[in-house]
């Protein structure tokens, strides 16, 4: 990986906002977390994953064991807006991991009046946070269209979130194979 623009010589404005995304295996989650660290600042990581099954207990323990022991941690699957405004605040940084597991549980819990709160609520949220704020989102349109209503649904609502996020954040990177290529904002270094 690339040398981060931001470090602790150079910290991140009184709001940032950064949105990596990528594929499955793509290396966004490392992205991210290098991103989070060069910051400089006390980290608090919001886990929207939840262990339905043996494969993703086994995803959540490598994001876990890679994770620095001095980070917080706040696993939270679907108030996602809520928690992010009780933790951005100048001079810390927060990454969200990840939206689109976020939005996959909201669609989960089947009460499309919520789904549509979170997400108000989280587009209300963001032009006036403060603090440093990484999400990290699956690109997930890229393929050929579901034929499945839910899985269209899903791909809909996710391509939507992120361009609302992308449209606010400073920094977009999409990452492939390993490697980032910035959409938005300055090069990595």
């Amino acid at each position: 990986m690339p040398d981060i623009a931001l470090t602790a010589e150079h910290p991140a404005p009184s709001r940032h906002c950064s949105l990596i995304l990528g594929g499955v295996r793509s290396g966004k989650s490392r992205l991210a977390e290098q991103l989070a660290r060069a910051c400089g600042q006390p980290v608090t990581y919001v886990a929207t994953a939840t262990a339905s099954d043996g494969e993703m207990r086994e995803r959540i323990a490598q994001h876990q064991a890679r994770r620095p022991s001095d980070w917080a941690l706040i696993e939270e699957p679907l108030a996602l807006p809520e928690v992010l405004a009780s933790v951005c605040r100048e001079g810390h940084v927060v990454l969200v991991e990840c939206l689109t597991l976020w939005l996959a549980n909201l669609l989960w819990a089947d009460d499309p009046g919520r789904l549509d709160a979170e997400l108000a609520a989280l587009d209300a949220l963001l032009p006036g946070f403060t603090g440093t704020l990484i999400f990290v989102g699956n690109e997930v349109n890229m393929g050929v269209i579901p034929v499945n209503d839910l899985a269209r649904r899903y791909g809909d609502l996710a391509g939507s979130l992120h361009q609302r996020i992308a449209a606010q954040a400073e920094q977009v990177v999409l990452t492939v194979a390993g490697l980032p290529l910035v959409l938005k904002g300055p090069p990595l270094n």
